[in-house]
């Protein structure tokens, strides 16, 4: 469920877009031990990993665990480490929405979709994904549960009520109900209830070996319940946590490793449509720098199930800068989400409570995939969070059209730059610690770069070059 960031977006975009002074990557990539006091643990295999969404009802005609395991080559293949699969869980049939009902109106947190196989077919799963050394991280709702969920006859205590009765999920900054009709508001006050929850994610983790929790509507569960369950999940393994939420900045210090970049996201359509110039990044990025800890690092995206259902596609939503936007997502500070369908040029809106397949095809754009998210694995400056190099800006004379910058991490450097709209662009690359010679990875063609010379660029072409 998504949350609207204007706030954030709108505050960003007060701050000053000038770029800061180019640095030596030496002393930009200097952080010492300290830097990571007080952040949550986070597995080894993190620090270079790239995250794919899986709707499970949607990814294939069989809709179920094994179709997804037939696949799992392939998403390895394409550069893929992360699986982040959609609830897997009973859906709730009480006030359940269309024929199918939502994955996240959830009837018991203790066991699996019918329709999806059986609890041995999902581990089966698992067992694959980690043989091929891919992760497996589910989707998880601890925010309410479906109207019929086995928690509202066992134990009714563990709910809000008003006026004595059961209700929607409530704003916590409101306290106002919400309108998710389909399921339940899940009381935070009560003990029992979060000792119920930790057991349930601890299960997940010990029975079936799974890697972490995509959390979803993070913000609307107190940080101290976050702050309680981290160590309870690390006692089993080390384990990686993303929240679906981005006005907690704390979050990275009680519990998570990554959280949603929604307010890049808002930033980069706007963009895509000419409401932002691309210089305004430079200012979301310098803001969300000052408000969240040193190690921070987020998930970004330009599709996922929220968009893809309610916002548009891919086409609508950018149109023909998708592929420079999705390169923008891959290069900057954070980890790349890639939407399942997007390797096939998935062109329509996935419905959320019906049977609604990926049309698969020949999977065209795999090569602009794995050439990417590749990249992002191997080499050191695009890591994330403190394992990888900080984003230096190349400033041009078209900085509210073109966005060029640079990262480098050790002896390993990747400069991109990316005209960010309709118009063709002819620039002059300025500051330094860029120069030298390249690849760049998708011509696979030589590459010199170096300060005052002019680069032509169509529109919303992108260059990522890397020594």
């Amino acid at each position: 469920m998504k949350k609207s960031y204007l706030t954030v977006l709108l505050s960003a975009l007060l701050l000053t877009t000038a770029c800061r002074n180019t640095q030596s990557s030496q002393e930009e990539n200097s952080d010492t031990d300290t830097t990571t006091m007080g952040a949550p643990p986070a597995p080894e295999w993190a620090k270079n990993a790239t995250i794919y969404e899986v709707n499970t009802r949607q990814f294939s005609r069989e809709g179920n665990f094994k179709a997804i395991e037939t696949q799992l080559p392939r998403l390895k293949e394409l550069g893929v480490d992360i699986l982040w699969l959609m609830p897997i869980y009973p859906i709730s049939q009480k006030n359940k929405k269309g024929t199918l009902g939502s994955p996240y109106a959830i009837a018991d947190y203790k066991n699996v979709n019918p329709d999806y196989g059986t609890l041995d077919d999902f581990k089966s799963l698992v067992n694959r994904a980690h043989a091929l050394g891919l992760r497996i991280v589910l989707d998880w709702v601890p925010n309410h549960t479906g109207w019929d969920h086995v928690w509202v006859t066992q134990h009714p205590d563990w709910y809000t009520k008003i006026h004595g009765k059961m209700t929607t999920p409530v704003d916590p900054k409101t306290g106002k109900p919400t309108d998710w009709t389909d399921v339940v508001d899940l009381n935070y006050n009560n003990p029992d209830m979060r000792k119920g929850m930790i057991d349930a994610m601890q299960y997940w983790v010990k029975e079936c070996g799974i890697d972490g929790y995509r959390c979803d509507v993070a913000g609307f569960v107190p940080n101290d319940f976050w702050a309680e369950l981290r160590p309870q999940l690390d006692k089993i393994k080390t384990v990686f946590m993303l929240a679906e939420w981005e006005d907690e900045p704390d979050q990275f210090k009680s519990c998570f490793n990554m959280n949603y970049g929604w307010s890049m996201h808002t930033m980069m359509k706007a963009v895509a449509k000419g409401a932002r110039t691309a210089d305004k990044i430079d200012s979301l990025r310098e803001a969300n720098q000052k408000r969240f800890p040193k190690w921070y690092y987020q998930m970004l995206f330009t599709q996922n199930h929220d968009e893809n259902t309610h916002n548009g596609t891919l086409a609508e939503s950018f149109g023909s800068s998708a592929d420079a936007f999705f390169v923008l997502s891959s290069t900057l500070e954070g980890m790349p989400l890639v939407y399942n369908g997007m390797e096939a040029n998935l062109n329509k809106r996935l419905a959320f409570f019906e049977k609604d397949t990926i049309v698969w095809g020949s999977y065209a754009k795999s090569d602009f995939f794995k050439t990417l998210l590749t990249l992002k694995h191997r080499n050191r400056a695009l890591w994330n969070g403190l394992a990888g190099g900080k984003l230096m800006k190349i400033p041009t004379d078209h900085d509210d059209k073109v966005y060029a910058f640079y990262r480098q991490r050790d002896n390993d450097r990747v400069t991109v730059v990316l005209n960010l709209s309709d118009k063709t662009q002819t620039i002059r690359l300025g500051g330094d610690g860029y120069a030298g010679t390249y690849t760049d990875v998708f011509s696979h063609q030589p590459v010199e770069l170096k300060p005052d010379m002019t680069v032509t660029m169509k529109p919303w072409e992108y260059r990522v070059m890397t020594n």
